[in-house]
């Protein structure tokens, strides 16, 4: 069995997101049993991660060494159409991940018990990001 699902979710610009309920809704409406779930942005300026859910800490300190490994307005790049945080956010997603992949169990994600699916919004302003999930199972 296959299974499609596009979530949208809209945001004040950059942070992280939990979608993990979003995520874990879908599958749980789909009827899989055991098999995988794809998850996939698409854009090129977020990405997605798996990280840990209970301390915000954690999350807060990504976006600080990100912002270190690719600052926003560097003098150096080029790519500059949409703002001082447009080639940035393109090296944040380029370092993460736009996609992935989770198992689903007994019909339910098996993430880990500190895990959580972030969507991770690099740039500054607000933005509306479709997340298309996909299941294979039975």
């Amino acid at each position: 069995m296959t299974l499609q699902s596009i979530l949208e979710f809209s945001n004040a610009g950059s942070g992280t997101r939990d979608i993990t309920a979003d995520v874990a809704r879908v599958v749980a409406q789909s009827g899989v049993k055991c098999g995988l779930a794809h998850v996939f942005v698409q854009h090129t300026s977020c990405s997605l991660t798996i990280t840990e859910n209970a301390d915000p800490d954690v999350r807060r300190d990504l976006d600080m060494v990100m912002g270190r490994l690719a600052p926003d307005g560097d003098p150096a790049y080029r790519h500059d159409a949409e703002g001082p945080d447009d080639m940035a956010a393109h090296v944040r997603s380029v370092l993460t991940d736009t996609a992935l992949t989770v198992p689903v169990g007994a019909g339910r994600l098996l993430l880990g018990t500190w895990q959580g699916i972030f969507l991770w919004e690099h740039r500054t302003t607000p933005q509306r990001r479709r997340v298309v999930v996909t299941l294979l199972g039975t």
